[in-house]
């Protein structure tokens, strides 16, 4: 079953047009809410963000939050997703191909759920990645379907035998392909700020205001690939991945190449404070 427009629908039954302008220009907007225990994780701040991408990107939303907050729970109820994920996608609408806005057109809703485990083995053993450059634009905080820079990235990671690729800027680094990223420095936890150079990861805030919790200290700068490269710790955040730790970069371990203690500290608040 899917969401479309406003009805829970099977999937077979709905044509998607080749005039929708997500399809030929991207022209559309996302969002990914993790399930846990058949509810919508941290909706209130996912909802937040596509309000705040549908602004920037001018898409009025045909349905009020309410309503697509009804219908998500409709649908998680009707495939019956414990543990899982709900992609939500809204394009602006079906029209002939032109670049300015179309007048009339009306926005396209389409969602659905599937089931997705927590990521235990990669959270407790670790992921590698490879530094790439981010050729990505320059408004990477709105969740846009513009992601074949992304696409690329992951598979250049995968291609040379990592599991995600670290983006940098002349040397400074960002985020990653589908993840926020984190290092630990003396007992400092370091990340990107969150400005338009990053997704402004829903985890990403959560795990800072843990972090904060636990009276971490915490630094939003940029820092640079020699940082990186010289971390005690490194790990990512992301709503399918949680808290993982990046136990080697561009071949070479990080520190020990074992998960950190602020890591592991981390990943068990998030645990406690969410999933018991």
């Amino acid at each position: 079953m899917i969401l479309f427009q406003d009805q829970i629908v099977e999937k077979t039954t709905v044509q998607i047009s080749p005039d929708d302008r997500g399809y030929y220009f991207g022209d559309g907007i996302y969002e990914v809410f993790r399930v846990y225990n058949g509810e919508l994780f941290a909706k209130e701040a996912h909802f937040e963000r596509l309000i705040r991408t549908a602004a920037a990107t001018k898409i009025q939303l045909p349905y009020s939050i309410e309503e697509l907050t009804a219908n998500l729970n409709k649908l998680l109820y009707a495939e019956r997703i414990g543990e899982g994920i709900v992609y939500v996608q809204i394009t602006r609408g079906i029209a002939p191909r032109a670049h300015p806005f179309p007048v009339n057109s009306v926005p396209v809703v389409y969602a659905y759920c599937i089931e997705v485990k927590r990521p235990l083995h990669s959270m407790k053993q670790g992921i590698t990645a490879l530094t790439l450059p981010d050729i990505r634009w320059l408004r990477c905080d709105l969740k846009t379907l513009n992601l074949l820079a992304n696409v690329l990235a992951k598979q250049e990671a995968l291609d040379g035998e990592a599991d995600e690729a670290i983006l940098h800027r002349d040397g400074w680094v960002t985020e990653c392909s589908a993840s926020n990223i984190m290092m630990v420095k003396a007992g400092v936890l370091h990340t990107h700020p969150a400005n338009h150079l990053i997704l402004h990861g829903i985890t990403r805030a959560i795990v800072l205001k843990i972090a904060a919790e636990l009276k971490l200290p915490i630094v939003e700068e940029a820092f640079n690939l020699e940082a990186l490269r010289t971390a005690d710790e490194v790990f990512i955040t992301g709503t399918t991945v949680e808290v993982t730790p990046v136990i080697a970069i561009d071949h070479a371990k990080v520190a020990n190449g074992l998960i950190g203690s602020i890591t592991l500290q981390l990943q068990q608040a998030f645990e406690l404070k969410f999933l018991r």
